[in-house]
């Protein structure tokens, strides 16, 4: 499926959240069997639409194997839009930038719910997994050095040193 037929394909939302100012700021699907609501026994796990965001995800359905009544939220961040922008194109950027991330745990039969949510990465990952349920964080990691972590941040590492529960970093 190309992200542009996954677009054409997007299915209405089960949870849609708005900010202070009424903009679309958070939209949550829900794949074929998973649970209703959010952090029902799952793992979460961080996409960007990189190699190893997906290597991330792949991660996250091995996981799901050990108990077959975990189920995966599959998160994407999206930078701050104007209002305008988030009513036209933030859920169908979300759902075109979790098209293989789906495609992946849908080959592996896994549950998922997907979460596309405005604002800083690290933060909303970290926000995120204080739901109810939470089993644990999957990330993937871009192989920073220390240095470059140091000058650009890095998510994995602000993730890893903040959540309480348990953090996997796939490379």
């Amino acid at each position: 499926m190309t992200d542009e037929s996954a677009v054409e394909a997007m299915p209405a939302a089960v949870i849609e959240r708005r900010d202070d100012i009424d903009r679309l700021v958070a939209v949550t699907w829900q794949g074929a069997g998973a649970g209703h609501g959010i952090g029902h026994n799952c793992w979460l796990v961080a996409v960007d639409g990189s190699e190893c965001s997906l290597r991330a995800v792949s991660m996250a359905a091995r996981l799901t194997a050990l108990d077959a009544d975990t189920e995966v939220d599959v998160l994407f961040v999206q930078p701050w839009l104007v209002k305008e922008a988030a009513e036209t194109d933030f859920a169908r950027r979300g759902w075109a930038a979790t098209a293989k991330a789906r495609q992946l745990l849908d080959a592996a039969a896994v549950r998922w719910r997907v979460h596309v949510v405005m604002g800083e990465a690290a933060a909303q990952i970290i926000a995120m997994t204080k739901m109810p349920g939470t089993r644990g964080v999957v990330v993937g990691s871009h192989g920073m050095t220390v240095a470059q972590a140091l000058l650009l941040g890095s998510v994995a590492y602000s993730v890893a040193h903040q959540v309480t529960v348990p953090v996997m970093i796939v490379r």
